[in-house]
């Protein structure tokens, strides 16, 4: 999880989890130690992001300048342009070992300073680091999230709506396009996540979801409260097993015990929720994929 950049953290804690972990891999530093490959101890993507962008290069626009930038690749000019891509690949290639060891020397360094601790310690370190996240636990996917329907009002054939969300907010369905997000499934909630960003967009319990269904095989859609949710993912099958294990749990856990009856609400003020908990709000409902039947 780490490794794959689904921890948000600062570079220091990434750093830190990285000397823990040879902490409890090869106990004190030494010399002598096996040191894994960094791509084994840190996330590769944050050495990639501090490379220079590649220059843009805008399309041709015409077939004419097409056709000659065709005759000139395969002459001169295209041996040149060749040359000049290798020694670009070759600077970042160079650029991209000096920021590895110069990360693997600041991990070093932070080792050495866990003389002493033993692997048990290294691991709830370790673990106490990284349940620092507020999403801890949830299984992050990756979807793009394509469009945002108000449910109220509906109307058969209406078009799907560009998203645009703001923070804890998905209140206005319109927008520029699909946007990447990490899909976090979790015991109590779902949040959606803008991928590296520590606290969620919007969060819901399960109390909120009223069905959730695959349209085809890259396609899932997911109905909160008034709005419908759709999201293109390669992981349809993923998600829809792990929502119905999670509200099927919850639907349990609200059932009352045999031996205590229910307890009548109280005649107060009802109790302000906290953000991404909320009572019940009827059964939910899952919808089979387009095509499939039931006996």
């Amino acid at each position: 999880m780490v490794l794959r950049g689904y921890v948000p953290t600062s570079e220091e804690t990434l750093q830190t989890l990285a000397a823990l972990r040879l902490q409890s891999l090869n106990s004190d530093f030494s010399t002598h130690a096996p040191f894994p490959r960094l791509e084994e101890l840190f996330p590769p993507h944050v050495l990639h992001a501090r490379l220079p962008p590649l220059p843009h290069q805008p399309p041709t626009k015409c077939r004419g300048a097409r056709l000659r930038a065709g005759l000139l690749a395969g002459g001169l000019w295209g041996q040149a342009l060749a040359k000049q891509r290798a020694e670009r690949d070759q600077r970042l290639r160079g650029r991209l070992r000096e920021e590895g060891a110069s990360t693997m020397a600041a991990i070093v360094e932070k080792w050495k300073l866990l003389q002493g601790m033993g692997r048990p310690e290294a691991m709830a370190a370790y673990v106490a680091l990284v349940r620092e996240w507020p999403g801890f636990g949830s299984t992050l996917f990756d979807v793009d999230l394509h469009a945002v329907r108000p449910q109220l009002g509906v109307v058969e054939g209406q078009p799907w709506q560009w998203a645009t969300l703001t923070p804890l907010s998905l209140q206005s369905p319109v927008g520029s396009g699909p946007q990447h997000l990490w899909l976090g499934i979790g015991a109590k909630a779902v949040s959606l996540y803008k991928p590296g960003e520590p606290e969620p967009l919007d969060s819901f319990c399960y109390g909120r979801i009223s069905s959730f269904g695959a349209s085809d095989s890259s396609t899932f859609r997911l109905s909160v409260e008034d709005r419908d949710l759709l999201f293109e993912t390669s992981q349809v099958d993923e998600i829809a097993q792990l929502l119905n294990t999670y509200l099927a749990s919850a639907a349990a856990q609200r059932l009352p015990r045999p031996q205590e009856p229910p307890v009548s609400p109280p005649t107060s003020e009802p109790t302000m929720l906290p953000q991404g908990l909320c009572p019940a709000a009827g059964p939910w409902q899952h919808r089979p994929p387009v095509g499939s039947s039931h006996s």
